[in-house]
């Protein structure tokens, strides 16, 4: 069965490909809490420690990712209201040895020229002016009502050693979407900025997708248990609801991100995980939960016999059905992989979307999606 979701499922590879192709490891649109600033600092640190070895390129992106973060939770209530361009935005990319950190959050058109000015001020200094900038601006005691904005702006300029790039996306008649491109760049890395504009747009281009999809956080792979339990760390203060229902969310989470892991196909052998995709996205009265990822072509058929079996059991058949799985000691370890899909259906008490598209003789895309109901 094709699910009824088509659409979207077919867009988790087209927004695979676009974040494979712009090195999008990380983006998540929402309200900026403390704790979620938290878990995105923790994880991020947790993904430079196991990637780089440069203690100079963690503490510089570290520190730079601090101030982005601060940014956005001092301006994210300028303008209130329900619009989806009313959630911040902070997305980390890596290309070859550089990274990207885009921010973004909802300012009143009153406070553009401002703002405008101020980098342009920014981007004209060299980096001895720019040193003496901030003193005076600190010590003039210029800042603005929300305690430093000028002077977070300033020390994202000197961490990074980069222009800061900029662009505001009209949203009302009174505020507009202020997307902020920070490079940070080390002395003995040099160039390679020329596509930064570029790089810009497309975030932009996602960002819009994401608004018109509600999506609150993707990640991109590679996938491995330790990568599965850092960002499973990152959503736990996500969640909104019960206690009840949070834990049904986090188990149906855990139990995707365990079949990318455990069942997923990885075309490269040189990629340390699977390559794949997690998507959150929140809707009024429900959670919807996607994955995506490659599997062997040869097995597809019969992933899709399974899905289309489960998805046609009443509740009491799926107990029935799962029982027998589970207690059928005969049964071959590939159909125990088949044992999640049901446990899946079970949980979320809804029929399972499925997609797949093939995109190689080896392999194909599988998207599958899971609608949770909110207590």
């Amino acid at each position: 069965m094709q699910s009824g979701n088509k659409d979207f499922l077919n867009f988790v590879l087209t927004l695979f490909k676009a974040m494979q192709r712009d090195n999008l490891g990380y983006v998540y649109r929402g309200r900026f809490t403390q704790e979620i600033t938290d878990n995105i600092l923790a994880l991020t640190e947790n993904k430079l420690e196991k990637e780089e070895h440069s203690s100079k390129i963690k503490k510089r992106v570290y520190s730079i990712l601090v101030e982005c973060l601060q940014n956005i939770t001092r301006h994210q209530d300028d303008a209130k209201n329900d619009l989806p361009d009313s959630n911040g935005l902070f997305v980390i990319q890596k290309q070859e040895d550089k990274y990207f950190i885009t921010t973004g959050n909802m300012v009143m058109n009153d406070n553009i020229d401002y703002i405008k000015n101020l980098i342009e001020t920014i981007n004209s200094l060299e980096k001895d002016e720019l040193k003496n900038y901030y003193k005076m601006v600190l010590e003039d005691g210029s800042l603005s009502s929300k305690g430093g904005a000028g002077l977070g702006l300033i020390d994202m300029a000197r961490k990074s050693g980069n222009k800061l790039l900029y662009q505001f996306r009209p949203v009302k008649e009174d505020s507009s979407f202020f997307y902020l491109h920070t490079i940070p760049s080390l002395e003995d890395l040099e160039g390679g900025f020329e596509n930064k504009e570029e790089s810009l747009n497309n975030i932009i281009n996602i960002h819009n997708t994401l608004n018109t999809e509600n999506i609150l956080l993707v990640s991109n792979g590679p996938f491995n248990q330790e990568s599965l339990m850092v960002l499973l760390g990152s959503l736990e203060g996500q969640m909104t609801g019960t206690i009840s229902h949070k834990k049904k969310v986090f188990y149906i989470v855990v139990e995707m991100l365990q079949n990318i892991v455990k069942h997923g196909f990885a075309p490269e052998s040189k990629i340390v995980g699977v390559p794949g995709i997690f998507i959150l996205g929140e809707h009024k009265g429900f959670y919807t939960i996607t994955t995506g990822n490659f599997v062997d072509k040869g097995k597809s058929d019969e992933l899709k016999e399974k899905l289309e079996k489960v998805n046609s059991l009443t509740q009491d058949e799926l107990d029935h059905y799962f029982n027998k799985c589970l207690f059928d000691f005969e049964i071959d370890t590939s159909k125990k992989a088949g044992l999640g899909i049901i446990d899946l259906r079970i949980k979320s008490g809804n029929p399972l979307s499925f997609s797949f598209s093939e995109v190689s003789d080896e392999c194909c895309f599988f998207s599958l999606q899971t609608v949770i109901t909110t207590e």
